[in-house]
């Protein structure tokens, strides 16, 4: 064995020191100043301190504290030179981290391999997408953002060495050790994937690390258990693997890793690992390729190398192949007396000893470790977690989903109404996340069978059937396959139904399916994580669009590259508040503010929605339906919106109108209803109505009338317990008032009188005309008018009239006890008694949504009319029913919509634009829009509830003081969100 070092010796020539060498590399830009420190720190080292700066050993933070012990003795006694931390949490690393550093007499250099971020190796961290994910994204700018933010929470946590990135092209589908680690199969991608990825972390300040030298992409047997063996020509791996290291170097890359690999045309040696070849090393890395910067084994620990049989001799071997770093040697004592030996025997020189361990002192300074300071432990998880991550990842997992297969441009789902739509989880993890968020879009059906001829009896009648192939996401070596049950479900159902699949794995799970002919979409989302989940939900119903690109070939079908890009359909997104310019931080005020609403007696529960740009960034639920504290508020939840029926339902029909040319601002009731044309309210025009300037009552109490005057309670001459003759309108439970009550509803008001002052009157009662005259025209109920033409196209399942028809008493939230009317608890239908008298239907009250629903109307206002593919209204009738026409007047009202306060007081914070818009409702609820900075708020809440006369939200002005936290959110200043890693505190 010594014949052999002694050989392999004699082969290597001797360089020059790096210290008279000015290396860009790793050189700052104070260079005398660093000079000065490694020639002054190297100077008074031992030659066992020399030697022992060569070794990094591998710590576990999770570990037990024998190990941690085990580790402070290699610190002491063999002056090791680094430590590479791999799982565990991040406290407990920076804890240990802090006191090994306390132990080094020269600050220790640490490293991670943190490919694709510290959760991988920190349980509780942050973790971004897969290199396979990155390599399908076309802008390389987002991976280099990835790679400067992976950099500073390395930095954060005390890291000085990121082993990233991967830059082994991918070949070989079977590869089980790269696999998603890598960019991908192409060289050109994957060399400009791993550049952004490098310069990113080294603008963070971290030592990037290009692996595994000179390629590991086309091997079939795991390296951590045998010598995997790369048979191609070296004129293969010149033009191919080494490819992405000649760029790299070029830019500046810091430091390369030298793979546990046999290449028989590099190294003749049988079964001699290229980490210890001076062919590999020193010939080609360093003399072909030019590189100078740190060269760093792989593990040394690694199975399958030939000829060593004695613990430390391989670390000989390696260091004299040119190896700079010894990575995780099977036993750091034994190796580092055969070093110390070896020089003194004269196998190693001082020039060569000098030339590794000053290369690794310039690193140290590089990083900072001249000034070294311990790892600060407070507020370490959060800055770890920063919302700056979240937009980040996002950001990147929304532009990396691809669209493999498109026919006949099923995505993204347009047309909603009619169509009936069902979901199926196939694979071993949850798609729960998935199906969450397809729901937020229109009624998916979840459908589970254990047997095919279940499942294809239970599809028969949907129009789609939307399958997610969902695999783990704890690490990119889980299994990613299909069963083969999974394949002939899917076969057959594809068969027999229009499917859309969706694959939440490795790209190459596709490799599995023998035909797609029968598939009408395919989506490749890469990963299972809950983001991933949700904006590839969002790209099937157009909120967002496709942009990625396949990195990899997976046959004839599907060759690399494939994509079909997708349009945005203007459907709202869901994602971070950061993406569009509001603080997440300051948006927390609003969580305080709605705890405050809670104790303070205001409402049992709310629901609070803020978009901006088309995206919910806010969408929490506050509290219970009830005091009893029985039934959480959930996002599905729907609430009596009282008023806001008037933008919601009356208005959208009556615009749509105006854009047929059916109405106009001018036209007179006389017109609409013929049988007002004699009454004082014949020349009252739409306008004057939807202002409030025509002079009619605010309100008329028509249950009045129907109640005992000696009881006060229902009377029987309107009233019975029980359907039955004339009846039939169900206003409560167990209570029906005669049909014919209607007819006397419409001519109190045709008789009513008009107010004597001109001006401005909030009024119901053009919304009970407007009900009759949309009824009249189109020859339906107004429910179905507005379900037909808006709702259900738009997606709005959750908004109807009616609810207990469609839903439970416990996804309906109670409205008031009511003891002044129907004499019980007002559950599953309107409060408001007028529009319970017309069968829970009006144009002023009656409807039921969710913050959700209400947010896609607004959202359609606030696009000008369009939305989901689909033009609804006009853009000039939305702004001449969003224009204040009598402002001068002192009435801030437009033509439906309030609008903001002129003065000191009103429906607003006083913080939004003049062309903003929304409305308030009776029962505590709240939407506005404001056009300007593209912002929906809705606040959904029974502050009615028990007691209709609690003014407590109303007088606290809960609602415009969240709508002014919101408004507070905002970054005026348009720039980039701050990298700094603090801001949490």
């Amino acid at each position: 064995m010594k014949k052999t070092i002694a050989a392999l010796f004699l082969l290597t020539p001797i360089i020059a020191l790096f210290a008279q060498q000015r290396n860009p590399l790793l050189l700052e830009n104070d260079y005398p100043n660093q000079k000065a420190w490694v020639d002054s720190i190297y100077g008074n080292m031992s030659l066992q301190e020399k030697v022992g700066q060569l070794f990094m050993v591998d710590i576990f933070s999770s570990d037990p504290q024998s190990k941690v012990d085990k580790v402070k003795e290699l610190i002491k006694n063999q002056h090791i030179g680094g430590v590479i931390f791999s799982k565990g949490g991040p406290q407990r690393q920076a804890k240990i981290n802090n006191q090994f550093q306390e132990l080094a007499k020269i600050p220790l250099m640490i490293g991670m391999d943190a490919e694709w971020g510290l959760a991988m190796r920190l349980d509780s961290t942050f973790a971004y997408p897969w290199n396979m994910t990155l390599g399908a994204i076309t802008d390389d700018k987002i991976v280099q953002k990835v790679g400067k933010r992976i950099g500073e929470h390395s930095k954060r946590l005390g890291v000085h060495i990121n082993f990233a990135p991967v830059v082994d092209i991918n070949t070989n589908p079977k590869n089980p050790i790269i696999g998603n680690r890598s960019f991908g199969e192409d060289k050109d991608n994957v060399t400009n994937k791993s550049l952004a990825f490098m310069k990113g972390m080294q603008e963070a300040g971290i030592l990037a690390n290009a692996k595994h030298f000179p390629g590991h992409g086309d091997t079939d047997t795991d390296s951590h258990k045998t010598l995997p063996t790369i048979n191609f020509t070296k004129a293969r791996i010149d033009s191919i693997e080494l490819y992405p290291y000649r760029r790299l170097i070029d830019a500046g890359l810091s430091s390369v890793m030298v793979a546990h690999l046999n290449v028989p045309s590099l190294e003749e040696r049988y079964d001699y690992p290229s980490s210890i070849s001076k062919t590999i090393v020193t010939d080609m890395l360093k003399g072909e390729l030019g590189f100078n910067g740190l060269i760093f084994t792989d593990a040394l620990n690694m199975k399958g190398a030939a000829n060593f049989s004695v613990p430390g001799e391989i670390d000989l071997a390696a260091f004299l192949a040119g190896n700079d770093v010894l990575l995780i040697s099977e036993d750091i004592p034994k190796a580092h007396q055969i070093l110390v030996n070896a020089f003194r025997e004269g196998l190693i020189t001082e020039e060569r000893l000098a030339l590794s361990v000053k290369k690794i002192l310039y690193a140290k300074y590089k990083v900072g470790l001249h000034n070294y300071t311990p790892v600060d432990t407070n507020y370490l998880v959060e800055d770890l977690n920063s919302v700056l991550d979240d937009a980040l990842y996002e950001e990147a997992m929304e532009k990396a989903l691809t669209v493999l297969k498109n026919k006949k441009a099923i995505l993204p789902i347009k047309d909603l109404q009619k169509k009936k739509i069902a979901y199926i989880n196939l694979g071993d993890d949850s798609g729960a996340v998935f199906l969450d968020e397809l729901r937020k879009y229109t009624d998916i059906d979840f459908v589970k069978a254990e047997k095919l001829d279940e499942y294809i009896k239970k599809l028969k009648n949907y129009n789609y059937v939307i399958v997610g192939f969902h695999k783990s996401n704890e690490n990119p070596w889980k299994d990613y396959t299909f069963t083969d049950n999974e394949l002939t479900w899917l076969y057959e159902i594809a068969r027999t139904n229009t499917v859309i699949l969706d694959v939440f794995a490795r790209p190459y799970a596709m490799l599995d399916l023998k035909t797609t002919n029968n598939f009408e979409g395919i989506v490749m989302s890469y990963q299972n994580s809950e983001v991933s989940q949700q904006l590839s939900a969002q790209l099937i119903f157009g909120a967002r669009e496709a942009k990625g690109k396949l990195p990899v070939s997976l046959g004839e079908d599907f060759p690399l590259n494939t994509h079909y890009e997708t349009k945005s359909l203007q459907r709202l997104q869901y994602g971070t508040p950061e993406s569009v310019g509001l603080n997440s931080y300051k948006l927390k005020k609003i969580d305080s503010l709605a705890r405050v609403g809670l104790w303070g007696g205001m409402t049992p529960g709310m629901q609070i929605l803020v978009a901006r740009k088309g995206k919910v960034i806010y969408n929490k639920n506050f509290g219970y339906h009830e005091q009893d504290k029985k039934n959480s508020v959930k996002s599905n939840d729907i609430y009596d919106v009282a008023s806001l029926t008037k933008i919601l339902a009356s208005l959208p029909v009556v615009m749509e109108l105006v854009d047929r040319g059916e109405l106009s601002m001018d036209t007179k009731l006389s017109a609409m209803l013929p049988e007002f044309k004699k009454s004082n309210k014949g020349n009252i025009t739409l306008q004057q109505m939807l202002t409030h300037t025509a002079r009619l009552k605010a309100w008329i109490p028509f249950y009045v009338e129907t109640l005992d005057t000696l009881t006060g309670l229902p009377s029987d001459k309107y009233y019975r317990s029980e359907p039955g003759g004339r009846f039939t309108v169900k206003v409560a439970e167990d209570l029906y008032l005669r049909k014919d009550y209607r007819d006397s509803i419409y001519k109190i008001i045709k008789e009513s009188d008009l107010r004597d002052r001109a001006g401005y009157r909030y009024s119901d009662l053009p919304y009970y005309l407007l009900k009759e005259y949309i009824e009249n025209f189109f020859g339906n109920p107004m429910e179905k008018v507005v379900q037909r033409d808006f709702y259900e196209s738009m997606g709005m399942n959750y908004t109807t009239y009616n609810p207990k028809e469609k839903f439970t008493l416990a996804d309906i939230v109670p409205t008031e006890d009511d003891h002044t009317y129907r004499m019980q608890k007002v559950h599953g239908y309107v409060h408001d008694q007028g529009a319970a008298m017309l069968g829970g239907v009006s144009g002023h009250a009656g409807l039921f949504s969710n913050s959700n629903d209400v947010a896609k109307m607004m959202q359609m206002y606030l696009q000008g009319g369009y939305y989901g593919g689909k033009r609804y209204l006009s853009q000039e009738t939305l702004e001449a029913f969003n224009t204040c026409y009598y402002c001068e007047d002192d009435i801030r009202r437009g033509v439906g919509f309030d609008k903001p306060q002129l003065g000191d007081s009103g429906p607003t914070c006083g913080c939004v634009s003049l062309s903003s818009f929304g409305h308030s409702g009776f029962t505590g609820t709240f939407t506005w829009a404001d056009p300007e900075e593209e912002i929906v708020y809705v606040f959904m809440s029974n502050r009615t509830f028990p007691d209709a006369n609690n003014r407590k939200l109303i007088g606290s002005n809960l609602r415009s003081n969240i709508q002014q936290a919101i408004y507070e959110a905002i970054d005026y200043t348009n720039k980039e969100p701050s990298i700094e890693l603090t801001e949490n505190k």
